[in-house]
């Protein structure tokens, strides 16, 4: 069971590097230069989601469990890049998940509130509340960079013992205090929220459709921006949904490693204890949360499908040619088609005189 699992991961976490990271990077450019029939403060929380969960695949999957399953000495298991890495991986965790909280609430504020739809719905506004989420997550996550320590162990190379230096966690009351304070900030907190305006979001949309009729509901559906609303809010569904499901697990064996078995006797690499097994299944399925957005988006928004085609086809042109065209042609037309100046009405009547003696 041990080295089957172990040789599971060690194929696992590759593949959803080679996989996830250039998913992420290809949603990027089709949701910022490709027209998905999603509104514009869509296109920018998903495409900096994409961004960052780029990052986190980086840092999380390659960089740090890839190299632990094929090397035997990665970089990080020295000065300074211990540090770093500890927090590169805790900032990009937590802005993934504060983008998520963020576009929800921003999607209830709107459905609520008529002034919040106004404000909200600018680009710049939401420019720079995703510069916030990123500033607050790594400032949020600076005091994580020394929650480990470079020590030497003991590692049995071959059937000797070597000693070798490693990045360990380490064992004080404070860094407890942040890893707590850090795993309900990245996860507990987020899901929470998540659940709680989607579920705010549901009823409104549920009363909402009992105020009109079934011939109104379907007249309003033919109606272009209520149906990038109803796209918008079904895409944000599906991500949240998907979020809450992958990183519930996650969550919940973190706790529990960090209750019950807390202490300096236990091996975390034991995989004939259960828990380990369940906790690393949890670790396998958060990390598969930030290389799922590629499909989500290709089964719920039917412009994502769309534009994909039209890009393996190479039938259409990007999104800034098209609005660049379309614009120099309004121009065109604009002047073109000019009325011509209404005659003097002056002369106008004095034609119709007639002279009379």
């Amino acid at each position: 069971m041990e080295g089957a699992f172990v040789t599971v991961q060690k194929i696992y976490y590759p593949l959803l590097c080679i996989l996830g990271i250039p998913a992420n990077l290809f949603t990027f450019y089709m949701i910022c230069f490709r027209k998905c029939g999603m509104s514009n403060t869509a296109v920018i929380y998903l495409s900096c989601l994409a961004i960052v969960d780029a990052f986190y695949l980086v840092w999380v999957n390659l960089v740090d469990l890839t190299l632990t399953f094929w090397q035997l000495q990665p970089f990080w298991n020295s000065y300074p890049w211990c540090n770093i890495l500890t927090f590169l991986q805790y900032s990009s965790l937590t802005c993934s998940s504060w983008i998520v909280v963020v576009f929800t609430i921003e999607r209830h504020l709107v459905l609520s509130s008529t002034t919040a739809k106004r404000h909200f719905s600018q680009a710049r506004v939401t420019r720079l509340t995703c510069v916030a989420i990123i500033l607050f997550s790594a400032l949020a996550s600076v005091p994580m960079s020394w929650i480990n320590e470079v020590s030497t162990v003991n590692v049995t190379v071959k059937g000797e013992q070597v000693e070798l230096p490693r990045c360990v966690y380490r064992d004080a009351t404070y860094t407890t205090v942040l890893v707590w304070i850090t795993t309900f900030l990245s996860g507990g907190v987020p899901i929470v929220l998540v659940i709680l305006f989607n579920s705010l979001i549901a009823c409104h949309l549920s009363r909402a459709s009992q105020l009109f009729t079934e011939v109104e509901s379907r007249a309003m559906r033919g109606r272009s921006t209520r149906c990038m609303v109803r796209r918008t809010i079904l895409l944000l569904g599906t991500v949240s949904v998907t979020f809450v499901v992958l990183i519930l697990p996650r969550f919940v064996t973190y706790c529990i490693l960090r209750t019950k078995y807390n202490h300096k006797g236990f091996d975390r690499n034991d995989y004939g204890m259960i828990i380990n097994v369940v906790s690393d299944v949890a670790n396998m399925l958060q990390n598969l949360n930030s290389a799922t957005n590629f499909l989500l988006y290709c089964v719920v928004s039917r412009g994502f499908r769309r534009e994909l085609i039209h890009v393996l086809t190479c039938t259409v042109r990007t999104r800034e040619l098209g609005s660049f065209f379309t614009h120099t042609t309004m121009k065109v037309f604009s002047v073109h088609h000019k009325q011509p100046p209404a005659p003097d009405p002056v002369a106008v009547v004095l034609t119709h005189l007639k002279h009379t003696q």
